[in-house]
């Protein structure tokens, strides 16, 4: 499918700068792009290698200069260039299927209309599931949970009993919500599991990436805060409450009972100490250690995290480490001399002395 770079400029609401009838036939990324299709450059860094490109045209933030090639401006280039791909490999809408009969739905469950089940996914006692919704092959849904409107439980999702899940909320495969807290007692010497009594309610709109684990609170609820997204490989472990639209990246482990406010982000390997809580607006850098609170809109890094001011100048005092030490051997040197000139003298003046006083 061929179509004139006017059209993709009147799909993206774009100025056009050059030929309006160019035929465009795809688009790539900079390093994929290929003669014919159209790819994108967000920043003036990305001029050198767009100009380079075998790209027959590009889409370009207002700072961006390339007159070797066609461009389309706009003020938000990746939005954007998603509709251009869309345009060309448009996502193929999902024939709804009802209920499959190679599911296993329990009688008492309550289905709502157009909500599809694929078949061989699992639905249990007295689950709620709310219009729009789905459940893929391999979904395993347990009693008592209550689905939103428009919830995408994907293939091998686990619910575990009593779990609240919001609307339009989407759960990536392998996502495990309600497994129980890592919570234990000692008895005779032997780790006891306690009481594992709660549940996880997710608010509307929350994404959960693949393979994440949500756990399930000690007597009541771990939250997830409407709106927040939640990445792959993620644990959050029992009795947490995070707030609403936190960015949570790959493979963060937050501890049992950490509260945070609302737009916190924590990026990737960040790990989190129990009981502790995150203010509202806070950025975790990745793999900080968080052993305090954190107070609203501070930025840390490190292990253990701190500011990061602080941790920036202590980075760049330890750059300068071996400089340092080659400095302080020189002086080290330069003292010892000193001190062999100064005993040298020293003797030399007792030998004096002594002649002196033999005369």
């Amino acid at each position: 499918m061929s179509t004139t770079l006017a059209d993709l400029a009147e799909l993206v609401h774009g100025r056009l700068c050059g030929d309006p009838v160019l035929g465009i036939s795809g688009a790539a990324t900079l390093g994929m792009v290929a003669e014919g299709q159209i790819t994108l450059a967000d920043g003036p860094d990305f001029e050198q290698q767009l100009a380079a490109s075998p790209a027959s045209a590009a889409i370009v933030s207002p700072g961006v200069r390339c007159a070797a090639k066609p461009t389309i401006i706009v003020d938000d280039v990746h939005a954007a260039f998603a509709k251009i791909v869309m345009h060309f490999r448009p996502v193929p809408a999902r024939a709804r299927i009802g209920i499959s009969p190679q599911a296993s739905v329990s009688p008492s469950a309550q289905i709502a209309e157009d909500v599809d089940i694929h078949p061989f996914a699992q639905v249990g006692d007295d689950v709620v599931i709310g219009p729009g919704s789905t459940v893929y092959s391999g979904a395993c849904v347990m009693h008592g949970c209550a689905i939103g409107s428009y919830v995408t439980l994907f293939p091998n999702v686990v619910l575990y009993e009593n779990t609240k899940i919001g609307d339009r909320s989407i759960l990536h495969a392998g996502a495990v919500i309600g497994a129980y807290g890592f919570g234990y007692s000692q008895s005779d010497g032997a780790h006891e599991l306690s009481a594992q009594l709660g549940f996880v309610e997710l608010g509307s709109d929350v994404e959960i990436g693949a393979c994440a684990a949500v756990d399930r609170g000690t007597y009541g609820p771990t939250v997830v805060g409407e709106g927040s997204k939640i990445d792959d490989l993620v644990q959050i472990a029992h009795n947490c409450r995070l707030g609403k639209h936190n960015l949570i990246c790959g493979q963060v482990g937050i501890a049992g009972s950490t509260t945070t406010g609302d737009h916190v982000v924590m990026a990737g390997q960040v790990g989190v100490r129990d009981h502790v809580h995150i203010g509202s607006g806070a950025v975790l850098c990745s793999k900080a250690g968080i052993s305090n609170n954190i107070e609203a809109g501070e930025v840390v890094l490190g292990q253990p995290a701190t500011s990061l001011r602080k941790q920036k100048l202590q980075m760049a005092a330890i750059s300068k480490l071996p400089e340092m030490r080659k400095q302080f051997r020189l002086l080290q040197r330069q003292m010892e001399s000193l001190l062999e000139r100064f005993v040298e003298q020293s003797d030399d003046e007792s030998d004096s002395g002594r002649g002196e006083q033999a005369a």
